[in-house]
């Protein structure tokens, strides 16, 4: 027992991180399970009069509209992120690296769309959107659900980036300039590079954030549909085994993007 209660004291950490990580994965390997099962109403249980099958991969876009789905989502998520990120990090400068009127209650009110329940953003959201903007043709729709979600994108882009410049020495710009280097070009060849890592983390974040989203968009999204409000609708019907090889590819894309980050790093840290 003494051994025992040793050996479990100097591996009490490792043990902890292990069953944390297959807590964590244990949805995600239920995906990739039923992502094989030959069902024949729903995917809810497996089919065990059959064997695995490979046709949910073979054919990913089988369920009417899930693909359709998946495009909308693709393309809210890169304009989303593509918007959110070019003016979050402006924001995050200007917070950062200047003085103005006004500073603290902007540091404050970043917060605000990630302390606010999302289910109040949705409600908002969609007040806003047919109260004030359908006397300019705006209607729910793809639209509508790119703006909310560069709203609450933006919140976590400004974080983000402005962490990272705060670690980074403003000495560094200020030497840039004493050797005759512009505004423009210090930003261009010193600062944009150095937070640059900063900058792709809140980028992908906030794509995560905007695919995701499922409570904000079904508020604001009207007649159209995106992936994670597909996957709710298919549940009171059965989802398809289609959503669970989309979702699975989707996953192992994000981990080699991790990876690949990681490694790149490591690469520029060790030349």
């Amino acid at each position: 027992m003494r051994r025992l209660t040793r050996w479990i004291g100097d591996r009490f950490a490792m043990i902890a991180a292990v069953l944390v990580l297959l807590y964590l994965f244990l949805p995600v390997l239920y995906v990739f399970i039923f992502s094989f099962n030959d069902y024949r109403r729903n995917n809810l249980t497996w089919n065990s009069d059959a064997g695995p099958t490979l046709k949910h991969w073979a054919n990913p876009c089988g369920a009417p509209g899930i693909c359709e789905a998946l495009g909308n989502s693709l393309k809210v998520g890169l304009l989303a992120t593509l918007v959110a990120t070019v003016l979050g990090t402006m924001i995050a400068i200007a917070l950062v690296r200047y003085r103005f009127r006004g500073k603290g209650a902007g540091n404050m009110l970043v917060f605000v769309p990630m302390a606010t329940p999302e289910i109040v953003l949705g409600a908002s959201l969609l007040t806003i959107f047919v109260q004030g903007f359908s006397n300019v043709g705006l209607r729910l729709g793809f639209w509508t659900i790119v703006i909310a979600h560069i709203m609450f994108c933006l919140s976590f882009v400004v974080v983000t980036v402005r962490a990272r410049l705060q670690s980074l020495d403003p000495r560094l710009e200020e030497a840039a300039q004493d050797l005759f280097a512009g505004p423009g070009e210090t930003f261009m060849r010193v600062t944009l590079p150095l937070i640059m890592p900063g900058v792709a983390g809140a980028a992908m974040l906030a794509f995560s954030l905007s695919f995701d989203d499922f409570i904000i968009t079904n508020f604001v999204s009207g007649d159209t549909n995106t992936f994670p409000k597909f996957v709710y609708v298919s549940y009171l019907r059965g989802i398809p085994a289609q959503a669970n090889v989309i979702g699975f590819s989707l996953f192992v894309i994000a981990v080699v993007l991790v990876v690949l980050g990681q490694r790149i790093s490591m690469a520029r840290a060790n030349p």
